[in-house]
């Protein structure tokens, strides 16, 4: 038996979800806790590689004892495991579910679908509320600006080689990814989101297509040319990379649903 976790977090203070030397990670706070919770050892493993500064409202992990034990390891129910690890838990990160899955079930490579949001505060004033919690566009998004963000997001969506959304030291060799859906909308509490969904992405590829969608809002780059961008792979004729405090990642699908428990 292998325990998943839902985990959500403010990644502002981590160095991304991934342990490095150079800093605190959020791997590295859930397999100390883990180690509280369940009395021994354990192996905390990611379903991403999100990056420094960048948060989670539903990330999943897989949790599992480092000496290969399999068979009734966890003694805690499972709709209880939240509550075991909230004391061991910093403020800004937290267990709001858990399952009880098959060994051969890999949080990362299992995974089908992958759900990022991107979240911008666009008025000339900054909000202390939203800081490191989204981009600030100092310049006001107008409703025809965001109509090209719309257009130039579905333009995304399918099957295509996305080199030019990809920041240029990645090791992916492989970089074609199916984008299932793709939206640029308002929010009620004045916030633009960009949502994207697909079967995986590149590195740094959610955050330079929000700094292309906001370069098509401002007009230096035209909605009808990110087909052209697509197809020639140019990193250079793509927009900015956008800074990683707007992202979130949403949601994390696989083959079988997931019984995710609470209580």
């Amino acid at each position: 038996m292998k325990i998943l976790l839902k985990v959500q977090y403010i990644g502002t203070a981590y160095c991304g979800f991934q342990c490095q030397k150079n800093g605190s990670s959020i791997q590295e706070v859930l397999t100390c806790a883990a180690e509280r919770v369940f009395g021994r050892p354990c192996s905390v493993t990611g379903c991403s590689r999100t990056d420094a500064g960048v948060h989670a409202l539903g990330y999943v992990c897989a949790v599992s004892p480092t000496n290969g034990e399999t068979v009734n390891w966890c003694k805690i129910p499972v709709p209880k495991i939240h509550r075991a690890f909230a004391p061991h838990l910093p403020p800004d990160i937290s267990v709001c579910a858990a399952a009880d899955v098959e060994d051969a079930l890999h949080p990362r490579y299992d995974a089908v679908e992958k759900e990022y949001i991107y979240r911008i505060w666009d008025a000339p004033f900054t909000n202390p509320f939203l800081k490191d919690r989204s981009y600030h566009s100092i310049r006001r998004i107008t409703p025809d600006g965001l109509a090209r963000m719309q257009a130039a997001a579905a333009a995304y969506v399918g099957r295509h080689d996305f080199r030019a959304f990809m920041t240029g030291d990645s090791a992916d060799k492989d970089t074609v990814r199916i984008v299932v859906r793709a939206g640029v909308e308002r929010q009620p509490d004045g916030m633009i989101q960009y949502s994207v969904a697909a079967n995986g992405f590149l590195y740094n590829m959610v955050r330079i297509m929000t700094g292309t969608l906001l370069e098509v809002a401002a007009g230096r780059i035209l909605e009808k040319d990110i087909p052209k961008i697509l197809s020639c792979g140019d990193r250079t004729r793509a927009g900015f990379t956008a800074p990683p405090a707007g992202l979130y990642l949403r949601e994390v699908w696989y083959p079988s649903q997931i019984l995710w428990q609470c209580e």
